[in-house]
């Protein structure tokens, strides 16, 4: 995919620091290693989708508020235009076998006609999981690459030599 390197991207995703599954308690969430590593890499933009009301800083906490805020997640700032954008790098831990609530409030209303749409999974177990489906399903017309990756949550701090073999 290095054709995708030198076109203009934006990396929307989110990423929660304090307590993280099988990592503990963490300044910068794993995602955000990841996010920074693209943004790096092919000089993108960064969209962080900060939910409005932070979440618990326990684990366990985190996880059952996220369950209540699927499909009702307000974030922070709005991303309103994608329109400048060719390539769209999504990130997200996997939550509930999904995306972050967060993103769908992210990306749902935006214009993805002929974007070139690239998923990445933060996780301990659930590898992919529904992410790429769903993504397909919120990101209608855009060309979601069916080389999405998935990085244990363990390993992201350490995941940019991965993250460069990807891109």
């Amino acid at each position: 995919m290095s054709e995708l390197k030198n076109k203009k991207s934006l990396v929307i995703y989110f990423s929660r620091e304090d307590e993280n599954y099988a990592v503990g308690y963490v300044t910068k969430g794993n995602t955000e290693y990841i996010a920074e590593y693209v943004r790096d890499i092919v000089d993108a933009d960064l969209f962080k989708a900060e939910p409005l009301i932070p979440y618990s800083k326990e684990y366990g906490k985190c996880i059952e508020e996220a369950k209540q805020r699927i499909g009702n997640a307000p974030i922070k700032n709005k991303l309103n235009d994608i329109c400048k954008y060719e390539v769209i790098y999504i990130m997200t831990p996997v939550y509930w076998g999904s995306y972050a609530p967060e993103i769908e409030t992210a990306v749902k209303n935006l214009d993805f006609t002929g974007k070139t749409v690239r998923i990445v999974t933060t996780h301990e177990g659930s590898g992919l999981a529904n992410v790429v489906k769903d993504i397909k399903k919120l990101c209608v017309g855009a060309n979601v690459l069916n080389d999405s990756i998935a990085i244990k949550g363990t390993e992201c701090a350490r995941a940019k030599s991965k993250i460069e073999m990807w891109i």
